[in-house]
């Protein structure tokens, strides 16, 4: 199966211009780090960095919140702490599937720039 993605890029790069075929270079598979790095790129990298420090916030609060439950001794406070602990894990999780939600529209729209790009290309290879 890797030789027929090989041969196929090989055939689109072909049919290519110069400018074209380093676009689509770029538009290749990306690993976990690059993705996690695209997120910060963009019209909305605002938002991300925001989330990430409202994270890191809430895990300072988180860890606060985890040694308070361990030195009550009251059982109203107790429940108290535990539920702003709950709480806690539960923002963090939130943010963290809004980051990874980000990366697969990130990926999506990577994948959908290159099948637009081939469409394009196989349409000026039938022009020809």
């Amino acid at each position: 199966m890797k030789t027929n993605m090989e041969d196929i890029d090989k055939l689109i790069k072909e049919t290519l211009t110069e400018e074209e075929a380093k676009f689509y270079d770029e538009l290749d598979e990306q690993n976990i780090l690059q993705m996690l790095w695209g997120v910060f790129k963009g019209k909305n990298s605002w938002i991300a960095l925001i989330m990430n420090a409202v994270n890191v916030l809430v895990f300072i609060l988180l860890i606060y919140c985890i040694i308070q439950t361990m030195e009550v001794e009251n059982t109203n406070d107790l429940l108290l702490w535990v539920g702003a602990t709950l709480l806690c894990f539960l923002t963090m999780s939130m943010i963290k599937i809004y980051i990874w939600m980000q990366i697969h529209r990130n990926a999506l729209t990577r994948e959908i720039k290159r099948l637009e790009l081939q469409v394009s290309s196989l349409s000026h290879k039938l022009k020809a």
